[in-house]
C-alpha cells in the first residue's frame, strides 16, 4: 500500500478510535459539597494555568469559557482570581511556569500585571506565557508586560482579510497588513513572540494558506503555532458562517505548512515551531504531567483526576468570596487512561521516556499499551532509540495532529457539559457575538 494511503487509513482509524474513547472517558461527574484540590505531592512538578474569560469580540469557532467584556465584572473577577491564587498557595503548591489564557488576558492590563506579580510572589514562578489579540500589540500594553511575560502568544488565525471578516475579527483586530506591521514592530520587545495560526478553514485556499505561512516568516517572530480548525457542539450555529470543514485536505495542508516553514523554523511539537535557539513550548500541559487551573472554566489535572472549575462567573465569585473551592465537576481516570494520556502527550512533544513511563506506572509501555504500540509501529510512526527514548517519526507527525485534534474537540465537549449549568443571562453573554456573526447584525 502506498505510504500516503497508509497514512490516510491510519488517520481515519485514529479519528474513530479517539472519538469512541473520548465519548466514554470524558463524562463529568458533579463534585461533592466542599470539595477541594488535593495537596501537592513531594517532588512532583506542576504548572499553573490562569484563565481570564473576557473578550471584546467572540470568535465563532472558540469553545473556551469566554464572555463579552464588561469592565465592572472583569475587575471584580480579577480580584476573586487573585484570592483563588492565595487558596492554591495555602495548599503548598509551587510552580516554575505559569500560562495565562482566555478569553483575552490583556483585556485589563493593570489587573493582569497585578495578578502576574502576585503569582510570582506566591509561587516562585520563573517564566510566564500569556495570550493576547493583535489590537493589544501597542506600546501601553507591551511596556507593562516587559519584565513580566516571557512568551506572548498573539491570536492571529489568518492574515487573509476575507477570512478575518468571516471570523468577525477584521474590524476589531485589524487587517492582515496591520497585524503583520504590529508583529514586526513589537517582535523583540519580549523574549518570545508567538504567532498563533489556524489552518483548514472551509473558505481557505492553498494560495491563502501559503500566504499565511509566508507572512509568519516575514514577521520574524521567534515562534509560531498552526492548529487545525477544531469545533464543538456549542459553536455549531456560529460555525455555519465559516462553512463545512474538509478534513480530506488537512494532511496535505499540514505537510505544506511544514515544507514552507522548514527553512526558518524547526518543529518543537507537532504544531509548534520555533526559530533555532528561540521560543518556549506553547502547550502548557506537555512538559508537565500535572497542572493546576485557576479561574472560571479552568481545568486541573492532579493525581490522575480532572477537576473543572465552575463556568459561571456568579458562582465563581460566590465560592471564592466564601473561601470555598469553585469546583463544579470532576472525573477520575483509571491506570490505562492515564497511560494513554501520557503516551499521547509525550508523542505530541515528539518523544517518550520509556524508563520514566515504567517507573511511574509500574509496567513497560510495550505491555501496558501493547495495542497502541502495535498500531503505531505498524503505521511506521515510532522510532526506538537505544537510550530508551521512544521518538515520533517526523514523516508521521500528522497522525498526532489527528489524535490531538480529536482530543481537544473532546475537551471542547467537556466544556459544553460544564457550560450547560450556566444561567440564561450568562449563556447570552457567551453567545451574543456568535449570533451577530450568524445573522449579520
Amino acid at each position: 500500500m502506498p505510504a500516503s494511503k497508509m497514512q490516510s487509513l491510519a488517520a481515519k482509524m485514529i479519528s474513530l478510535y479517539m472519538r469512541y474513547k473520548i465519548s466514554t472517558q470524558l463524562k463529568l461527574n458533579p463534585v461533592k459539597e466542599n470539595s477541594h484540590l488535593p495537596a501537592p505531592k513531594p517532588g512532583q512538578k506542576y504548572v499553573l494555568y490562569i484563565h481570564v474569560p473576557f473578550c471584546e469580540r467572540l470568535c465563532p469557532y472558540c469553545s473556551f469559557n469566554r464572555f463579552i467584556f464588561d469592565e465592572e465584572k472583569a475587575r471584580n473577577y480579577f480580584k476573586r482570581l487573585r484570592e483563588e491564587l492565595w487558596m492554591v498557595s495555602d495548599l503548598g503548591y509551587q510552580f516554575e511556569s505559569a500560562y495565562v489564557g482566555g478569553g483575552t488576558p490583556t483585556i485589563l492590563v493593570d489587573e493582569l500585571t497585578s495578578t502576574i506579580d502576585l503569582a510570582k510572589k506566591l509561587f516562585g514562578i520563573k517564566e510566564v506565557s500569556c495570550e493576547t489579540n493583535p489590537n493589544h500589540l501597542n506600546e501601553r500594553i507591551i511596556s507593562e508586560l516587559e519584565g513580566r511575560v516571557d512568551r506572548l502568544s498573539v491570536g492571529i488565525q489568518s492574515f487573509d482579510n476575507t477570512l478575518l471578516k468571516q471570523m468577525n475579527r477584521f474590524d476589531k483586530f485589524g487587517s492582515g497588513e496591520e497585524i503583520l506591521e504590529r508583529l514586526q514592530k513589537f517582535n523583540h520587545r519580549l523574549p518570545t513572540l508567538n504567532a498563533d495560526m489556524i489552518f483548514n478553514f472551509p473558505q481557505q485556499t492553498e494560495e491563502t494558506l501559503i500566504n499565511d505561512v509566508e507572512k509568519v516568516v516575514e514577521s520574524g517572530v521567534g515562534q509560531c503555532t498552526f492548529y487545525p480548525l477544531m469545533s464543538a457542539p456549542s459553536v455549531e450555529k456560529s460555525m455555519k458562517v465559516l462553512g463545512e470543514v474538509n478534513y480530506r485536505r488537512e494532511a496535505r495542508w499540514y505537510e505544506l505548512i511544514n515544507q514552507k516553514l522548514n527553512e526558518a523554523y524547526q518543529p518543537m511539537s507537532v504544531w509548534t515551531y520555533s526559530r533555532k535557539g528561540e521560543g518556549l513550548l506553547d502547550e502548557y500541559i506537555v512538559q508537565y504531567d500535572e497542572y493546576v487551573g485557576t479561574g472560571s472554566g479552568s481545568f486541573s489535572y492532579l493525581d490522575g483526576q480532572l477537576f473543572v472549575n465552575t463556568f459561571s462567573l456568579n458562582q465563581y465569585n460566590q465560592h471564592i468570596r466564601a473561601k470555598r473551592w469553585p469546583l463544579a465537576a470532576t472525573r477520575k481516570f483509571g491506570k490505562l487512561e492515564r497511560m494513554q494520556y501520557r503516551f499521547m502527550m509525550s508523542l505530541f512533544d515528539h518523544k517518550l521516556d520509556k524508563q520514566k513511563f515504567e517507573k511511574d506506572f509500574g509496567i513497560p509501555i510495550e505491555i501496558g499499551l501493547w495495542k497502541e504500540m502495535a498500531f503505531m509501529n505498524f503505521a511506521g510512526a515510532l522510532i526506538h532509540d537505544p537510550n530508551q527514548i521512544l521518538r515520533l517519526n517526523a514523516d508521521q507527525r500528522y497522525l498526532l495532529v489527528v489524535m490531538m485534534r480529536e482530543f481537544f474537540a473532546g475537551v471542547n465537549t467537556v466544556r459544553d457539559q460544564a457550560r450547560q449549568a450556566l444561567a440564561p443571562q450568562e449563556q447570552l453573554m457567551c453567545q451574543v457575538d456568535d449570533l451577530k456573526v450568524v445573522f449579520g447584525h
